[in-house]
Protein backbone atom coordinates (compact mmCIF):
# COMPACT_ATOMS: atom_id res chain seq x y z
CA UNK A 1 0.00 0.00 0.00
CA UNK A 2 2.41 2.36 -1.23
CA UNK A 3 -0.15 4.90 -0.62
CA UNK A 4 0.24 5.11 2.98
CA UNK A 5 3.35 7.88 4.44
CA UNK A 6 5.66 5.96 7.50
CA UNK A 7 3.58 8.29 10.19
CA UNK A 8 -0.16 8.65 10.00
CA UNK A 9 -2.21 10.67 11.36
CA UNK A 10 -5.77 9.53 12.78
CA UNK A 11 -8.07 11.59 10.02
CA UNK A 12 -6.23 9.78 7.24
CA UNK A 13 -6.58 6.36 8.37
CA UNK A 14 -10.27 6.44 9.91
CA UNK A 15 -11.59 6.15 5.78
CA UNK A 16 -8.80 3.15 5.28
CA UNK A 17 -10.19 1.27 8.19
CA UNK A 18 -11.81 -0.89 5.46
CA UNK A 19 -9.44 -1.83 3.22
CA UNK A 20 -8.81 -5.66 2.86
CA UNK A 21 -5.05 -4.79 2.21
CA UNK A 22 -4.57 -3.03 5.84
CA UNK A 23 -3.95 -4.63 8.91
CA UNK A 24 -4.27 -2.25 12.38
CA UNK A 25 -2.08 -3.72 15.37
CA UNK A 26 -2.69 -2.52 18.86
CA UNK A 27 0.00 -2.71 21.43
CA UNK A 28 -1.51 -1.42 24.17
CA UNK A 29 -1.88 -2.71 27.68
CA UNK A 30 -4.95 -5.61 27.60
CA UNK A 31 -7.20 -3.86 30.04
CA UNK A 32 -6.48 -1.03 27.82
CA UNK A 33 -8.03 -2.97 24.45
CA UNK A 34 -10.73 -4.67 26.65
CA UNK A 35 -12.20 -0.82 27.15
CA UNK A 36 -11.47 1.10 24.16
CA UNK A 37 -9.75 0.22 20.80
CA UNK A 38 -9.90 1.11 17.17
CA UNK A 39 -12.91 -0.46 14.90
CA UNK A 40 -11.13 -3.60 13.89
CA UNK A 41 -8.10 -3.80 15.54
CA UNK A 42 -6.13 -6.91 16.79
CA UNK A 43 -4.26 -7.00 20.17
CA UNK A 44 -0.74 -8.08 20.15
CA UNK A 45 1.03 -8.40 23.15
CA UNK A 46 4.28 -6.89 23.36
CA UNK A 47 5.47 -9.78 25.10
CA UNK A 48 5.13 -11.63 21.80
CA UNK A 49 7.58 -9.43 19.80
CA UNK A 50 10.83 -9.82 22.15
CA UNK A 51 12.91 -12.68 23.49
CA UNK A 52 15.09 -13.01 26.46
CA UNK A 53 18.25 -14.62 27.71
CA UNK A 54 18.74 -13.82 31.11
CA UNK A 55 20.06 -11.05 32.24
CA UNK A 56 19.69 -9.72 28.24
CA UNK A 57 16.22 -8.43 27.10
CA UNK A 58 14.61 -7.15 24.32
CA UNK A 59 15.84 -9.40 21.71
CA UNK A 60 14.99 -10.15 18.19
CA UNK A 61 12.83 -13.49 18.58
CA UNK A 62 13.92 -16.18 16.05
CA UNK A 63 12.66 -15.75 12.37
CA UNK A 64 11.09 -18.97 12.56
CA UNK A 65 9.16 -17.58 15.87
CA UNK A 66 8.21 -14.41 14.03
CA UNK A 67 6.86 -15.85 10.79
CA UNK A 68 4.68 -18.20 12.97
CA UNK A 69 3.33 -15.39 14.56
CA UNK A 70 2.86 -12.66 12.38
CA UNK A 71 0.98 -15.60 10.24
CA UNK A 72 -1.00 -16.55 13.12
CA UNK A 73 -1.87 -12.38 12.77
CA UNK A 74 -2.84 -12.08 9.59
CA UNK A 75 0.24 -10.12 8.35
CA UNK A 76 1.02 -11.75 4.87
CA UNK A 77 3.88 -10.34 2.69
CA UNK A 78 2.20 -7.78 0.99
CA UNK A 79 -0.21 -6.55 3.88
CA UNK A 80 0.45 -3.29 5.39
CA UNK A 81 0.92 -3.17 8.94
CA UNK A 82 -0.61 0.02 10.79
CA UNK A 83 0.56 0.27 14.70
CA UNK A 84 -0.57 1.52 17.87
CA UNK A 85 -0.15 1.86 21.40
CA UNK A 86 -0.86 4.04 24.76
CA UNK A 87 2.23 4.87 25.67
CA UNK A 88 3.95 6.90 23.12
CA UNK A 89 4.91 4.53 20.26
CA UNK A 90 8.12 2.71 21.95
CA UNK A 91 5.45 -1.14 21.95
CA UNK A 92 4.34 -0.13 18.71
CA UNK A 93 7.97 1.42 16.90
CA UNK A 94 9.72 -2.00 18.41
CA UNK A 95 6.96 -4.05 16.34
CA UNK A 96 7.42 -2.16 13.30
CA UNK A 97 11.05 -2.33 13.63
CA UNK A 98 10.86 -6.55 13.93
CA UNK A 99 9.04 -6.05 10.61
CA UNK A 100 11.53 -4.37 9.32
CA UNK A 101 14.32 -6.49 10.73
CA UNK A 102 12.01 -9.65 8.63
CA UNK A 103 12.19 -7.84 5.42
CA UNK A 104 8.59 -6.63 5.50
CA UNK A 105 8.92 -2.86 4.63
CA UNK A 106 5.06 -2.10 4.22
CA UNK A 107 3.99 -0.41 7.76
CA UNK A 108 3.24 2.83 9.36
CA UNK A 109 2.42 4.01 13.06
CA UNK A 110 -0.27 5.86 13.61
CA UNK A 111 0.82 9.46 15.23
CA UNK A 112 -0.29 9.83 19.19
CA UNK A 113 -1.63 6.43 19.13
CA UNK A 114 -4.73 5.50 20.92
CA UNK A 115 -4.37 9.25 22.80
CA UNK A 116 -4.73 11.21 19.44
CA UNK A 117 -7.45 8.41 18.10
CA UNK A 118 -9.73 8.55 21.24
CA UNK A 119 -9.26 12.32 22.50
CA UNK A 120 -10.39 13.61 18.84
CA UNK A 121 -13.73 11.84 19.23
CA UNK A 122 -12.55 9.05 16.13
CA UNK A 123 -14.72 5.74 16.59
CA UNK A 124 -13.62 3.19 18.65
CA UNK A 125 -15.28 0.13 20.30
CA UNK A 126 -15.13 -2.81 22.88
CA UNK A 127 -15.58 -5.96 19.81
CA UNK A 128 -13.09 -7.47 19.32
CA UNK A 129 -11.91 -8.82 15.91
CA UNK A 130 -10.86 -12.43 15.15
CA UNK A 131 -7.45 -12.62 13.01
CA UNK A 132 -7.50 -14.10 9.33
CA UNK A 133 -4.27 -16.48 9.11
CA UNK A 134 -2.14 -16.14 6.36
CA UNK A 135 1.25 -17.05 5.14
CA UNK A 136 4.40 -14.38 6.37
CA UNK A 137 7.75 -15.12 4.46
CA UNK A 138 10.82 -13.82 6.69
CA UNK A 139 13.69 -12.53 4.80
CA UNK A 140 16.15 -11.73 7.44
CA UNK A 141 17.41 -7.72 7.21
CA UNK A 142 20.03 -7.11 8.42
CA UNK A 143 20.57 -3.05 7.77
CA UNK A 144 17.78 -1.66 10.70
CA UNK A 145 19.87 -4.70 13.65
CA UNK A 146 23.01 -3.58 15.44
CA UNK A 147 24.65 -5.99 17.34
CA UNK A 148 27.21 -5.70 20.26
CA UNK A 149 30.47 -6.91 18.19
CA UNK A 150 29.36 -4.27 15.28
CA UNK A 151 29.42 -1.66 17.78
CA UNK A 152 32.08 -2.63 19.48
CA UNK A 153 34.51 -2.42 16.09
CA UNK A 154 32.83 0.83 15.54
CA UNK A 155 33.84 2.97 18.72
CA UNK A 156 36.50 5.07 16.41
CA UNK A 157 34.55 5.93 13.82
CA UNK A 158 34.02 9.51 13.12
CA UNK A 159 30.59 8.81 11.41
CA UNK A 160 29.08 7.09 13.93
CA UNK A 161 26.69 8.48 16.46
CA UNK A 162 25.06 6.24 19.21
CA UNK A 163 21.65 7.87 20.47
CA UNK A 164 21.22 6.29 24.45
CA UNK A 165 16.82 6.91 24.37
CA UNK A 166 17.00 6.04 28.25
CA UNK A 167 17.01 8.69 30.74
CA UNK A 168 19.58 11.15 31.80
CA UNK A 169 19.82 9.65 35.42
CA UNK A 170 20.28 6.02 33.44
CA UNK A 171 22.91 7.83 31.24
CA UNK A 172 24.93 9.18 33.94
CA UNK A 173 24.92 5.86 35.91
CA UNK A 174 22.98 7.77 39.16
CA UNK A 175 20.04 4.85 37.76
CA UNK A 176 20.95 1.00 37.50
CA UNK A 177 19.47 -1.89 35.60
CA UNK A 178 22.33 -3.88 34.89
CA UNK A 179 25.11 -5.04 36.45
CA UNK A 180 26.95 -1.80 35.23
CA UNK A 181 25.87 1.84 35.23
CA UNK A 182 26.75 4.47 32.73
CA UNK A 183 26.54 4.31 28.89
CA UNK A 184 28.53 3.55 25.68
CA UNK A 185 31.65 5.77 24.87
CA UNK A 186 31.01 8.65 22.91
CA UNK A 187 27.08 7.85 23.13
CA UNK A 188 25.19 10.77 24.04
CA UNK A 189 21.72 11.54 25.61
CA UNK A 190 18.39 12.48 24.24
CA UNK A 191 15.34 10.91 26.52
CA UNK A 192 12.69 9.07 24.22
CA UNK A 193 10.19 11.23 26.12
CA UNK A 194 11.55 14.37 25.09
CA UNK A 195 10.33 13.47 21.44
CA UNK A 196 6.64 13.44 22.16
CA UNK A 197 4.06 16.47 21.85
CA UNK A 198 2.40 16.34 24.96
CA UNK A 199 0.00 18.96 24.08
CA UNK A 200 -1.19 17.13 21.14
CA UNK A 201 -2.19 13.92 22.10
CA UNK A 202 2.01 12.32 22.37
CA UNK A 203 2.54 12.94 18.95
CA UNK A 204 6.21 13.12 17.56
CA UNK A 205 7.01 16.83 17.78
CA UNK A 206 6.83 18.66 14.46
CA UNK A 207 9.69 17.30 11.59
CA UNK A 208 11.85 20.79 12.05
CA UNK A 209 11.96 20.16 15.49
CA UNK A 210 13.53 17.28 15.92
CA UNK A 211 15.50 17.66 13.40
CA UNK A 212 16.73 20.82 15.18
CA UNK A 213 17.07 18.53 18.60
CA UNK A 214 18.72 15.98 16.85
CA UNK A 215 21.46 18.03 14.98
CA UNK A 216 22.30 19.80 17.63
CA UNK A 217 23.58 16.59 19.31
CA UNK A 218 25.62 15.94 16.46
CA UNK A 219 23.17 12.94 15.45
CA UNK A 220 23.23 14.34 11.48
CA UNK A 221 22.15 12.43 8.69
CA UNK A 222 25.25 11.72 6.87
CA UNK A 223 26.25 9.12 9.90
CA UNK A 224 25.54 5.37 10.98
CA UNK A 225 23.15 5.88 14.02
CA UNK A 226 22.67 2.91 16.53
CA UNK A 227 20.04 3.74 18.99
CA UNK A 228 19.63 2.38 22.55
CA UNK A 229 18.13 1.88 25.67
CA UNK A 230 17.71 -0.78 28.24
CA UNK A 231 16.03 -3.70 26.04
CA UNK A 232 14.99 -1.49 22.76
CA UNK A 233 11.53 -0.61 23.58
CA UNK A 234 12.40 3.55 24.12
CA UNK A 235 14.93 3.55 21.41
CA UNK A 236 12.43 1.76 18.76
CA UNK A 237 10.90 5.11 18.89
CA UNK A 238 14.18 6.45 18.43
CA UNK A 239 14.78 4.27 15.71
CA UNK A 240 11.50 5.23 14.03
CA UNK A 241 12.13 8.95 14.23
CA UNK A 242 15.47 8.36 12.25
CA UNK A 243 13.69 6.72 9.95
CA UNK A 244 11.06 9.13 9.61
CA UNK A 245 13.40 12.18 8.90
CA UNK A 246 15.09 10.11 6.17
CA UNK A 247 18.42 8.78 7.77
CA UNK A 248 19.73 6.19 5.79
CA UNK A 249 21.92 4.19 8.15
CA UNK A 250 19.48 3.75 11.07
CA UNK A 251 19.99 1.01 13.54
CA UNK A 252 18.48 -0.14 16.84
CA UNK A 253 20.31 -2.50 19.10
CA UNK A 254 18.56 -5.19 20.61
CA UNK A 255 19.26 -6.28 24.22
CA UNK A 256 20.75 -2.55 24.35
CA UNK A 257 21.97 -2.07 28.16
CA UNK A 258 20.79 -4.94 29.41
CA UNK A 259 23.82 -6.46 26.91
CA UNK A 260 26.15 -3.78 27.46
CA UNK A 261 25.57 -3.28 30.76
CA UNK A 262 25.96 -6.71 31.84
CA UNK A 263 29.10 -7.96 30.01
CA UNK A 264 32.66 -7.58 31.22
CA UNK A 265 34.35 -7.56 27.88
CA UNK A 266 32.22 -4.06 26.84
CA UNK A 267 33.79 -0.44 27.89
CA UNK A 268 31.47 2.29 30.10
CA UNK A 269 31.71 5.63 30.18
CA UNK A 270 29.96 7.95 32.98
CA UNK A 271 30.38 11.77 33.42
Amino acid sequence: MADLPLLIEPEALKPLLDRADLLVLDLCKDTTYQQLHLPGALHMPYAEIVASRHPTHGLLPLPDKLAQLFSAYGIGDTTHVVAYDDEGGGNACRLLWTLDAMGHSTYSLLNGGLHAWANEHHPVTRDKSSPQPTDFTPRPNPAPVAETADILQSLHREDLALWDARSVNEYQGLSRFSQYPGHIPGAVNLDWLELMDREHNLRLKPEETLREMLGDLGITPDKDVITYCQTHHRSSLSWFVLKYLGYERARGYPGSWSDWGNRDDTPKETP
